[in-house]
């Protein structure tokens, strides 16, 4: 069996990103899409939101912008933000015509519900399964497309990169097939890392297990910038109950009059903000974390029982049968609520075209570091991030056509290496990675538990890349290592911020600076490139 393939494009991921992307690349042009989990396992199955465009009359595109700055804490790039909400309507139109079907209102126009941060109704959304309405559709659409090759059950191991330091491009990637356990060579003339996040690095978390940071990491070892990694957003309320974990409770049940409760019944977020429950998620995830180690809560509580009860269940159909699995009526019960690690703000730093610091070589959704998100996403813009941003990185490579396809590249050698004997080793660095990662990296931080965090991912490293190097590679040693990574960038960012903003709160400097500075890694190439 052939390990060994040539693509004209190569997608790594299988979000909303790549299937955007895939899809908006001319027909003639062959293209593998490789997943390392089903297509569904895909962090935009799992929204439920919506995606973010002023298609009202009574919106507007500076609004738009205007919430996104202020969301941000200044440190949004008001050139990408006008970007991307200027091609939000485009963006919806295209799902429209691929066959999304959006919940519509009693006239048949787009239901647009609100979130915290807008100022206007403008999240356009299928009930409360928008993302499982978009990538059931998207997943068909490329599933009917001859020339693209979906293959799942693959993780990539690292990126290639032919030419110098100063002109690298990319020209493929190792894949481990986690089926046959054998590590395939994929050449293309272009690569597209759309991976997802990394919030797998935090005990808990409402992502699927494949958001292990891998473009990212990827990314950096190949020699590409990273910005910002300090920002990672905690969504204020998941689903506390023992049975149903990494269950998100949307925001949009907030924008519809859901309230933040104490035990007691106190609604506690006007203490903290008058936006109250419709601030930005930074401040109601901090809020609602200040409230539980004050009163040594588990919990806090969403109340929307003041609501109709119809309206409740028409609204949010699979929240509402979900919590009642659990024996939780919402039209009825308080749903228990606790923050978790929900989105990766920073990452892979790209122009407006989604291209990296290497030539051919694409990082799209969150991944990417555009500058769209500043200190803090601003709710459901993410989605609208990875189609506007896909829709440009298709252009750009349309723009490429002419170069050829890379030369063939040596095979993967796992001749010197041995099969791992030690496998619960990695299970107990991934436990504890996750578990420090929380205490010391989480909501609210200190320099010493930076410094504290810091020290433990150095050990952790030094003892994946020894493993690395003596056995052979393992979807779990490869997420680990990658996941480890990211991890380091996240801790060495936050500590370079002397400043809380946004999403990154530390006691030690509680202050907002004058000046918003991006904090913009960069790789040692010697150390980095293979």
């Amino acid at each position: 069996m052939a390990t060994s393939f040539s693509y004209d494009v190569l997608i790594i991921g299988g979000g909303a990103a790549g299937l955007t992307l895939a899809l908006n690349l001319d027909s003639s042009l062959r293209i593998a899409m490789i997943s390392k989990a089903a297509l569904t396992e895909a962090s935009t199955y799992y929204a439920q939101g919506g995606v973010a465009a002023a298609v009202d009359a009574s919106d507007s595109v500076d609004s738009h912008v205007s919430d996104t700055l202020i969301a941000g804490a200044d440190l949004c790039h008001e050139d990408v933000v006008t970007h991307t909400v200027e091609h939000g309507p485009e963006a919806i139109e295209w799902l429209i015509e691929q066959g999304v079907k959006f919940t519509l209102d009693e006239s048949d126009h787009l239901h647009l519900t609100r979130e915290g941060g807008h100022s206007h109704r403008r999240i356009i959304h299928a009930a409360d399964t928008t993302g499982r309405a978009i990538s059931k559709t998207l997943v068909e659409c490329v599933q009917a497309r001859s020339n693209i090759h979906l293959l799942e059950s693959r993780i990539a191991v690292d990126l290639i990169i032919n030419g110098s330091a100063e002109q690298a491009h990319a020209a493929g990637a190792y894949v481990l097939n986690k089926d046959s356990g054998e590590v395939e060579t994929y050449n293309a003339r272009f690569v597209a890392l759309a991976t997802g996040g990394a919030s797998k690095a935090y005990q808990y978390t409402c992502n699927p297990d494949v958001a292990t940071g891998d473009g990212i990491a990827m990314a950096w070892r190949a020699g590409c910038r990273v910005a910002n990694m300090e920002f990672n957003q905690f969504h204020p309320t998941s689903l506390y109950h023992p049975s149903a974990k990494n269950f998100l409770i949307t925001e949009a049940m907030r924008g519809e009059g859901a309230i933040l409760r104490l035990p007691d019944g106190e609604r506690f977020m006007t203490r903290f903000d008058e936006r109250a429950e419709l601030a930005p998620r930074d401040i109601v995830a901090r809020a609602i974390d200040f409230e539980m180690k004050r009163l040594g809560l588990r919990h806090v509580w969403l109340d929307i029982t003041h609501k109709d009860p119809e309206f409740v269940t028409s609204h949010f159909p699979n929240i509402y049968n979900t919590c009642l699995a659990q024996g939780i009526d919402i039209t009825k019960d308080w749903i228990p609520v606790v923050p978790t690690a929900h989105f990766t703000c920073g990452g892979v730093m790209v122009d407006l075209h989604s291209e990296t610091d290497i030539a051919h070589l694409f990082a799209i959704g969150e991944t990417s570091f555009t500058g769209l998100h500043g200190a803090n996403r601003m709710a459901s813009n993410s989605l609208l991030e990875c189609f506007v941003f896909a829709m440009s990185a298709a252009k750009r490579i349309h723009a490429l056509l002419d170069t050829p396809l890379p030369k063939t590249s040596p095979a993967w050698d796992a001749s010197q290496v041995r099969n791992p004997d030690e496998d619960v080793v990695i299970l107990h660095n991934w436990d504890e990675l996750r578990r420090f990662m929380w205490d010391y990296v989480g909501i609210v931080r200190t320099t010493k538990r930076l410094e504290r965090a810091l020290h433990r991912v150095e050990l952790l490293q030094n003892e994946i890349n020894e493993y690395y190097s003596n056995y052979r590679v393992s979807s779990n040693l490869l997420e680990l290592r990658n996941l480890v990574m990211v991890s380091e960038l996240m801790i060495r960012s936050s500590l370079a911020r002397r400043e809380s903003r946004g999403l990154h709160y530390t006691l030690d400097y509680p202050e907002r600076l004058a000046q918003a500075e991006d904090t913009i890694l960069v790789p040692d190439a010697a150390a980095t490139r293979h």
